[in-house]
């Protein structure tokens, strides 16, 4: 690990006015490598067993490929691949026996030793790069939405208060693949911070919004802001909210 900066982490997750919780979130820590960690959020839908097992079976296959993973010779966006699609053959297989088809989204960010970071997602949870409070760039939803969006119908602002902004085009467990969508930042440096979030978190921000707290506070006072704020504004209406952040510190 650059002997630049430090990282401080948190992740938070709440069940939102939701009756029972489909989300899972982790920050796992490699067991034999020092300074690589993998952040994951799932967004589980289908029935109260169907999304939770679908959420369930990503943090499982997450895991265990992740502690197989070696820096040093393996390819990390091959890896990330795996993982969706992995995730998505498991989840299809335990459709058999739950109550309703079980989905679930995917986002998640692998930082290496060196540095580099590599993310991959599939659905509406997103990971987000910033820097200082300043955005650099975000994941694009799978989602119908996005595609008005990408075709200029609608603005990204006229996008979040849609009334079909929950249809998703893409997602693990469906009949068709899933879709992969991969992104390399060659090169974190002190001032970065990421965070993988479902859209029970960002749908209530601005990027500026969350790049203010982001800056402004620690990951754990930061993960607490967020959650505390995206409930209030969800009046009584809020979806599952799970959320991972990690900020790079500069050595003093």
């Amino acid at each position: 690990m650059s002997k630049g900066y430090r990282i401080t982490a948190s992740t938070g997750i709440h069940k939102g006015d939701r009756d029972y919780q489909q989300d899972q979130v982790a920050l796992l820590s490699h067991p034999h490598i020092a300074g690589c960690m993998l952040g994951i959020v799932a967004d589980g839908m289908g029935g109260r067993s169907g999304g939770r097992k679908a959420s369930d079976q990503v943090m499982m296959t997450a895991k265990q490929l992740f502690e197989r993973y070696a820096p040093a010779s393996d390819d990390a966006p091959l890896m990330l691949k795996q993982l969706v699609e992995e995730a998505h053959t498991v989840i299809k297989l335990t459709a058999i026996s739950a109550e309703q088809e079980p989905h679930s989204t995917l986002a998640a960010f692998l930082i290496n030793p060196a540095g580099d970071c590599h993310w991959v997602h599939a659905g509406d949870s997103r990971v987000y790069h910033f820097h200082g409070a300043k955005i650099v760039t975000r994941t694009i939803d799978h989602s119908y939405v996005q595609t008005l969006v990408d075709k200029g119908e609608i603005s990204e602002d006229e996008a979040n208060v849609h009334p079909q902004s929950n249809i998703l085009m893409g997602c693990l467990g469906t009949e068709e693949g899933p879709p992969v969508t991969q992104h390399f930042i060659p090169q974190l440096r002190p001032g970065d911070a990421l965070i993988a979030c479902s859209d029970g978190v960002w749908h209530y921000f601005s990027p500026n919004e969350i790049g203010s707290a982001l800056s402004m506070l620690s990951p754990r006072e930061a993960t607490e802001f967020l959650i505390q704020k995206a409930r209030s504004r969800a009046h009584g209406g809020g979806d599952n909210l799970s959320l991972v952040i990690v900020k790079l510190e500069a050595l003093e």
